[in-house]
């Protein structure tokens, strides 16, 4: 699905990421790990296509998509979300997700004149698709609340709904659990394995929390200085040495050893 092969993004003199080499498999949900300062948010945004890089490939399904816009990868089913989320706070929660699909009909001045009926038929269907997604990520008690007056994990859950109102093939999930209580972490970890079995999308996601990375994602790789520094299992690279070195601290290794 996506082959990111030697990249590298400097900033001045600081390589943010330094040569990292991966491959995310189609129908995967890939974790993404690392201290802070590792390079994996960089990284996301060099993939996709928010910042050039400064060398390095990046292709999806063998075609090569380094350096594309973001509005270009969009409509190959390449989605990003933020660890801040992005929604339109004085927009409800079912309107949020109806702006989502591009080149509406309602967009263009002759149809707003004279292709009125179009655009109701157009919006009936993408509201159908809107009460659809919030029915499946179990919010549609949300649906006419201001996206503005949700919680952290709420939005989370609206910008994942954001995601299903086009065809996705593989979304970016950056930080999905900053900010979110345990009982909506769950509930997004939930939809995210739905949508992956039951919708075939592919993600990759950035998280610091452990137990969500090991229960959701398989494989987990590991960033640190900008370099790839291990793949695998989450229980193997929760073992390893230079895992534990670079990302779960000295003090988690001696504790162990003791």
């Amino acid at each position: 699905m996506i082959t990111v092969e030697n990249l590298h993004r400097h900033f001045g003199g600081f390589h943010a990421v330094d040569g990292a080499s991966l491959t995310i498999a189609e129908g995967s949900i890939t974790g993404l790990i690392g201290p802070n300062g590792a390079g994996k948010s960089t990284l996301f945004n060099v993939i996709a296509g928010r910042l050039p890089p400064t060398s390095g490939r990046v292709l999806m399904d063998g075609e090569d998509v380094t350096g594309l816009p973001p509005h270009e990868l969009f409509k190959k089913g390449l989605l990003r979300t933020f660890q801040i989320a992005h929604e339109f706070p004085s927009m409800t929660v079912r309107e949020n997700l109806m702006m989502v699909p591009p080149a509406q009909s309602g967009e263009t001045l002759w149809n707003a004149w004279f292709g009125r009926r179009a655009i109701r038929d157009e919006e009936a269907k993408l509201l159908a698709r809107a009460d659809e997604v919030l029915d499946f990520l179990t919010i549609s008690h949300l649906r006419d609340e201001k996206a503005g007056n949700l919680s952290g994990g709420q939005k989370k859950l609206l910008e994942l709904g954001r995601t299903m109102m086009v065809d996705a093939k593989i979304v970016f999930l950056d930080e999905v659990g900053a900010g979110v209580n345990r009982t909506l972490l769950n509930t997004i970890g939930d939809a995210i394995t739905r949508l992956n079995k039951e919708r075939g999308y592919t993600f990759c996601v950035i998280e610091h929390d452990m137990d969500f990375i090991g229960k959701l994602c398989d494989p987990v790789i590991v960033m640190a200085e900008g370099k790839v520094l291990a793949e695998g299992e989450a229980a193997h690279i929760m073992e390893n040495e230079a895992v534990i070195e670079a990302y779960l601290g000295t003090g988690l290794k001696n504790k162990g050893a003791a």
